[in-house]
């Protein structure tokens, strides 16, 4: 599916059991709107072993479904091996014609001259690193999701490059990525030894404060938001600022439902008001906007 305005899928960035991991983006392939579909892992390099088996046979059911599958690599490398991984990755990449993402400077070095994506983890924050990103090769660039929406469009209007602006539009938001990791230390568990215990929360595990106030996700080596980042009520105005595709997350929710309502809003069949309720009643976790607004990323402007 080809449209002006394109609708794309990131890589899911917590842990699922491999099976589970496969099928989603089976039936993503299969039965939903995204035009491009990022698949690898972003957060943590102990996670790639177990679905790493199951990417051949996605991409290979994405491309079959007439949709452009994107391999996306670690955003944080702390080791010779997982500098390996992303070497192997992107010679992987370049030999089968597939686009690769990069999230992290170390991968950008791989791709300079080749054709690729970048990421939100990677910090985007100027027109200035736009176009220099773009001149290396970058295609399309989102943004990171903490920019207001003055930033994004001072980007749009003083861009050089006819690389894509892409928002990040709905998701728990990724607010830092650390060496230390948080799951396995609630557990009592050393990081080398860790279990890969992360897989117990499937959308990441909720942070309280001392008055039992839920404000953020622990995911692995990651910290996130606890509430989702949507930005539906805002397309119009990021189609008409320059964002020409946008990015949504995945979570263990119906991301087909929620793919179709964003649709739907881009193509202004219905109003955000409409698509907005029904994503209450797809999703359990409230929703933010404030970054965009320059105010708390956690509030909700309406």
């Amino acid at each position: 599916m080809t449209t002006e305005f394109k609708l794309n899928l990131g890589a899911n960035p917590f842990h699922w059991d491999p099976d589970k991991w496969r099928d989603f983006y089976f039936k993503i392939a299969e039965e939903s709107c995204y035009d491009e579909i990022h698949v690898g892992e972003m957060v943590c390099a102990k996670r790639f072993p177990t679905f790493h088996k199951q990417i051949d046979e996605v991409v290979e059911r994405i491309q079959s479904c007439g949709k452009k599958p994107i391999l996306s690599t670690l955003a944080l490398i702390i080791s010779n091996g997982e500098i390996n991984v992303n070497r192997k990755l992107v010679e992987k990449a370049v030999k089968n014609n597939i686009t690769i993402e990069a999230n992290d400077n170390s991968a950008m070095h791989l791709l300079n001259g080749v054709e690729h994506v970048i990421g939100y983890l990677v910090n985007t924050y100027n027109e200035s690193t736009f176009d220099l990103y773009a001149k290396g090769g970058a295609t399309r660039i989102c943004l990171p999701p903490e920019l207001p929406r003055k930033s994004i469009k001072a980007i749009s209007e003083n861009k050089k490059s006819t690389a894509e602006l892409e928002v990040f539009v709905f998701g728990r938001l990724p607010l830092a990525i650390a060496t230390r990791c948080y799951h396995a230390r609630h557990y009592k568990l050393p990081k080398e030894d860790c279990k890969l215990i992360c897989i117990k929360d499937p959308d990441g595990m909720s942070v309280e404060t001392v008055d039992y106030e839920e404000f953020l996700v622990a995911n692995g080596l990651q910290t996130m938001s606890f509430t989702c980042a949507n930005l539906i009520n805002e397309i119009a105005d990021l189609k008409n600022i320059g964002a020409t595709s946008f990015r949504i997350s995945p979570h263990s929710f119906d991301m087909i439902a929620i793919a179709k309502q964003f649709r739907m809003v881009i193509d202004e069949q219905i109003s955000p008001n409409e698509a907005t309720a029904k994503l209450k009643e797809i999703c359990n976790i409230p929703f933010s906007n404030g970054f965009y607004y320059g105010i708390e990323g956690h509030k909700l402007q309406l």
